[in-house]
This record gives C-alpha cells, structure tokens and sequence, in this order.
C-alpha cells in the first residue's frame, strides 16, 4: 500500500506539485534518520545528514526508476550521504592485523563475552563498533538492526550477495579482535 502511495506522491512531486514531497520526508524522516544517525553517532551530524540526504532524493526524484521501493532507493541515498559525510570528517578509524583477524578465534571471545553482564556486553560492543570503519558499522547495522538481510543488504549498497557475505564475516571477525582486547585490558585493569 504505502509503495502505491509513495508513487503517487512521487508522480504529484514530477508533474509540478514540490510540496507534496514533504509527505514523503514525513513518512521516512524516522528511517532516514535512524540510519544517519547509526553512521555518524553524533545526533546533530546526523540531522545534518539527514537533510542533505532529502534535498538528494528530492533533486534526483526524475531520475527514480522505481524498479524497487522507494523506501529502498532512499534508504540507499541516505546511506551514502551518511558514509560521504564522516569520510569528509577523516574519522581515524583502529587499524587491524589483518594476519590476527584471520587467525582468531571467535569461540574463545563469546566465551569471554558470557562472563560478562549483559549491560557489560552491550559496552563492549558499542565501544567496539566505535574503532569500525563507517561503511562497516552501517552494514552491520543493516543486517541485524535492520533485519534487511543479505539480498536486502545488496540491493541497498549494490554489492554482490557474496560480497556482502564475505564483508558481514570479516566484520565480525575485527569486532571480535577488537571484543578481546578490551577484554584483556579489563581483565588486567581489575587484575583478574
């Protein structure tokens, strides 16, 4: 239903009619910026982001094949805006022994990990995510938080299936080397 509307707005917005554009930020504004928000973690960048990823959607609108949903094809925009924005901010991201991410293993930090509290683990994590680079927190997000799934996951950014399976596991590998360490100076920090 809201895909039937979405392009009768749009078709309203093409013949002329630019103020019924505003029907579609009212329905994805939350969406939009959920993402921008997940991608720059700081809620003013995000609102910023947010905005611009609009004004792209509203300018390239002609351009709409509506070959998929448009909620897709925004979701899309808004990705993107939100990984150009905090590449323009030269975000240090933590570098990984790419030899230690492909030696680790994983079993030994979810052991690690139930040891700790839920509220512990969820730190842990957010820390985590935090040394990730902004393209791979937003697909980490896009597959749990947002449930899309590979294929979903693949329409949004246009990577292969395969792609976006391969990048979710070394994803999880660096989130795990990185789970460990914070483990390990905890652990010596509290002299257990």
């Amino acid at each position: 239903m809201a895909h039937t509307d979405d392009n009768a707005i749009i078709a309203k917005v093409l013949a002329g009619e630019t103020v019924a554009f505003a029907q579609l930020v009212n329905r994805y504004k939350d969406m939009v910026f959920s993402v921008a928000r997940r991608v720059t973690t700081n809620t003013s960048d995000a609102e910023e982001v947010a905005q611009d990823a609009f004004l792209k959607a509203f300018q390239a609108l002609p351009g709409f094949k509506k070959e998929s949903k448009f909620s897709t094809w925004l979701y899309r925009i808004a990705t993107n805006t939100a990984i150009s924005a905090t590449r323009k901010r030269k975000i240090t991201m933590a570098s990984l022994d790419e030899t230690m991410i492909e030696n680790y293993s994983e079993d030994e930090v979810k052991e690690n990990l139930n040891y700790l509290s839920g509220e512990e683990q969820s730190h842990h994590v957010q820390e985590a995510m935090k040394q990730l680079h902004s393209q791979d927190v937003m697909l980490v997000n896009m597959f749990y938080s947002d449930e899309l799934g590979i294929e979903g996951i693949s329409e949004v950014t246009g990577l292969s299936q395969a792609n976006v399976k391969v990048r979710l596991h070394r994803i999880r590998k660096k989130l795990y080397v990185l789970l460990e360490g914070m483990m390990h100076n905890q652990r010596i920090a509290t002299g257990h």
